[in-house]
């Protein structure tokens, strides 16, 4: 869900040629789950393979990465690791509603809904471990290490900017910034437009966020910062404190400097100290990125001969890729 503070957050626009020659930590699990959520047939199902594999993931892969390669972006995908036991209350949420979900997906089918059906099908979605696994052999036979990181991946990746192993990390929410990432990239995708409510669409760029700015804006330090999305809500309090939004976590914060005395006047159904430690002692590690090797042979393997993509497809892009000038190669970042 990600935490909201975008009311309180100054954006700068990005062209596309800024980016040229970064590298930026992406959450996986967050872009894996755009693909299998947009990547869809008519119905609303996955696209799958001839064995009825889902295959939604890597084509979603196949597509960005090669393009943001070929703009000089190097992504470099972090997997979570162990979950902290607070996010349990937020999975329950989550498998309630897949449940609800699913129910009226069959109920659209039955009625034979096609619009019904495909828009419950997308709350259907979920990654298991078979669609992480083929990810992370993807993207190695495509020249990119992978990072596994101990818990939160958005923490492992917040923590490689802070150590300069990259310039960013790219997301599409701002929990980044309160595990302390310095610079956050938005909207690192190839379309240049977003359906929205009523059919309508929007034009979409990437922008950069600074935490500096935010802190520096809002008059808040780190900590504070950390306090102001508990209070709105985190993955670990979902919902935060109610009738309490943006402005009024940051009146808040700026009227009572001690946090616990913030929290002695609110009714709230979370443990606050629990949250705000877990934000600060998540576990993270240091990482060597290295630079590993395109293999043609195996990215035909997995896509083609595994998964029945088209031959003539994957060659093509492959092209573009062995194509790319010693400049705007992987050697450059490692």
């Amino acid at each position: 869900m990600g935490v909201k503070i975008s009311e309180l957050v100054d954006k700068r626009d990005l062209k596309w040629d800024e980016l040229n020659g970064k590298t930026l930590s992406v959450d996986a699990s967050n872009v894996i789950f755009q693909f299998l959520s947009s990547i869809r047939q008519q119905d609303g199902t996955a696209l799958m393979d001839e064995n009825g594999n889902v295959t939604s993931h890597l084509v979603g892969l196949f597509s960005r990465v090669p393009n943001l390669l070929q703009k000089g972006i190097t992504p470099i995908f972090v997997f979570d690791g162990v979950a902290p036991h607070l996010k349990e209350k937020v999975r329950e949420k989550r498998r309630e509603a897949k449940d609800k979900a699913f129910d009226k997906y069959n109920q659209a089918m039955v009625r034979e809904d096609t619009e019904g059906s495909s828009k419950y099908a997308k709350q259907l979605t979920f990654v298991n471990t078979k669609m992480f696994d083929e990810s992370m052999e993807l993207l190695n036979a495509l020249g990119l290490p992978v990072v596994q990181a101990p818990s939160e991946a958005e923490a492992q990746c917040a923590y490689m900017v802070k150590k300069k192993l990259v310039w960013a990390s790219a997301s599409q929410d701002y929990d980044s910034l309160l595990f302390g990432a310095p610079k956050l990239v938005f909207n690192l995708t190839l379309s240049q437009k977003r359906k929205i409510t009523g059919g309508k669409y929007v034009f979409i760029a990437p922008y950069l966020v600074e935490l500096k700015d935010v802190l520096e804006k809002n008059n808040l330090t780190q900590d504070q910062l950390i306090i102001l999305g508990i209070l709105i809500g985190t993955d670990y309090n979902p919902g935060g404190v109610n009738g309490i939004g943006p402005k009024k976590a940051l009146k808040l914060l700026h009227e009572t400097k001690k946090f616990e005395d913030i929290f002695s006047k609110l009714e709230t159904d979370f443990d606050w100290e629990e949250i705000f430690e877990t934000f600060k002692k998540i576990p993270v590690e240091d990482v060597v990125l290295k630079k590993e090797r395109l293999d043609e042979e195996k990215v035909k393997a997995i896509l083609v001969d595994e998964h029945d993509f088209s031959l003539e497809r994957v060659e093509s892009t492959l092209e573009k890729l062995k194509g790319l000038k010693p400049k705007d190669s992987l050697s450059k970042w490692f």
